[in-house]
């Protein structure tokens, strides 16, 4: 029971990690000033963090015996 669900968290907590990094990086805005390349994101990181905190909990539930 604890690794079907450790599997399922740890699937959905990738893929959140992999839809919000690239949401989060498709936020970021870059524009030069003097010749440097300045680049500032306007992204939303807590989505990031609870997918990772979701993964992280599906994973010690999947290896639990």
């Amino acid at each position: 029971m604890n690794q079907t669900l450790g599997s399922i968290l740890s699937i959905v907590g990738l893929i959140g990690v992999i839809f919000f990094g690239y949401q989060y990086m498709a936020d970021t805005e870059s524009f030069q000033i003097f010749g440097a390349d300045i680049a500032v994101s306007t992204g939303d990181y807590v989505p990031i963090l609870i997918s990772v905190i979701v993964l992280v909990v599906g994973l010690f539930l999947y290896r639990s015996k």
